[in-house]
């Protein structure tokens, strides 16, 4: 059954252009849509479309595709350069310009990428949960007295935690709970190891360690179950995993990612040597800052016994008593004045008053009548025959008795 048009060329009868790339586009329009595993080896947006490049798997071919706004959006979050992914592409032949494109209509994570995917829609899922939040963070203890240890037995990390931390601060304690670190137990028995080292009260701080991996041996450690118990744990927990590149999600919710163990070691106890010359420097400061205060306030002192008042305190005594005595001489003199102007002031009051007195009057031979009530007596028929007067003289009274009426 013939699939296409019949090649019916010749040198005497040769196809136009027009017809070959005809003929190209229905043979490639009757392949149809195709499934392809591949390797996205070029990717860039522009103008909301997407330009790349994928790569066989195994051989060197090499494709351009295209993909368009509308099919981008459905494409999986992340997507990008590196990722294997599945893809279903359109042939599609442009006849003017003799050139083949590839329409991408449906993209797919193949293998590491989908299990990547999957991590990343549960990352976003535990951050909308606030478990990845600073605020939520626990301050690791300055000096732990016991540390918990969850890591492989006889392990790497174990050797590198315990050797480190030790010669930072010889006196360290560890409870160390071994449990796989990869594989399909790895979860359950860190988790049991968590339990148990929680339960001891004396545990101040809990590290979490292994000696890195490739991504699909610390898959455990992105494991909901074991990141929601870790986010959970009441004592501060110290993620030692490691590695770099695809960092697990227990990075996210340990109060402390290390980047490997050794570096946990270095940040979960002080270096005694370097707190011991923190110590030196401290009391080589405050006996610095000590001596000056007490430079600073002897210096004080000095100045203040040298101002006169005290060097010589009778100066101000001796001032002070001279403004006395002025004052004083002062009132004197003040006085003395008010006394004589004063003093004149009352002879020349005496002198007025004896001009105007009725004694003055007396002196010249004249006399006051008066009744025995003391009325001045200015008529005569103001007394009666038979009563008693009193006639008042310069040199003093006279009693005298009324002898008749007037007349």
């Amino acid at each position: 059954m013939s699939t296409g048009p019949a090649n019916d060329s010749s040198p005497e009868t040769p196809w136009s252009l027009e017809r070959l790339s005809e003929s190209l586009g229905v043979y490639i329009e009757r392949l149809g849509s195709v499934w392809v595993e591949a390797e996205i080896t070029q990717w860039g947006v522009s103008g909301g479309h997407v330009y790349g490049r994928i790569k066989d798997v195994e051989a060197d071919v090499t494709v351009d595709i295209t993909v368009w706004r509308s099919i981008r959006e459905s494409l999986p979050e992340g997507v990008g350069q590196g990722d294997r992914v599945v893809v279903k592409l359109k042939p599609n032949w442009y006849v003017k310009g003799g050139r083949l494109s590839m329409n991408v209509l449906e993209l797919r994570l193949a293998g590491l990428g989908e299990l990547l995917a999957k991590i990343e829609a549960l990352r976003a899922k535990l951050h909308a949960e606030g478990l990845f939040d600073v605020e939520r963070k626990k301050r690791l203890p300055f000096l732990p007295g016991l540390i918990g240890l969850v890591t492989g037995k006889d392990s790497d990390a174990e050797k590198d935690v315990l050797r480190n931390a030790q010669l930072r601060w010889p006196e360290a304690q560890f409870q160390v709970e071994y449990a796989s670190v990869q594989g399909d137990k790895c979860v359950p028995e860190v988790i049991a190891a968590l339990d148990r080292l929680e339960n001891n009260p004396q545990v101040d701080v809990i590290i979490v360690a292994r000696g890195g991996g490739d991504f699909q041996h610390l898959l455990p450690f992105s494991d909901e179950a074991l990141v929601r118990r870790a986010a959970a744990c009441t004592i501060p927990l110290v993620s030692a995993i490691g590695h770099e590149a695809d960092r697990p999600l227990l990075d996210e919710v340990a109060d402390l990612r290390a980047s490997t163990p050794t570096d946990a070691a270095k940040r979960v106890v002080p270096d005694v040597a370097e707190e011991r010359q923190k110590i030196r420097e401290a009391k080589k400061r405050l006996a610095l800052r000590l001596d000056a205060l007490i430079s600073g306030e002897w210096e004080k002192l000095r100045l203040f016994r040298e101002r006169p008042v005290l060097a010589r305190p009778l100066t101000m005594v001796d001032s002070l008593a001279e403004d006395i005595l002025r004052l004083v001489q002062r009132g004197v003199d003040r006085t003395d004045s008010l006394l004589e102007r004063s003093r004149g002031e009352v002879t020349s009051l005496r002198a007025s008053m004896r001009a105007l007195s009725p004694l003055a009057t007396l002196e010249r031979g004249y006399a006051i009548v008066q009744t025995q009530e003391g009325t001045v007596v200015s008529e005569p028929d103001t007394v009666s025959a038979g009563q008693a007067i009193d006639i008042r003289v310069k040199g003093g009274t006279i009693p005298a008795t009324v002898s008749k009426d007037a007349s």
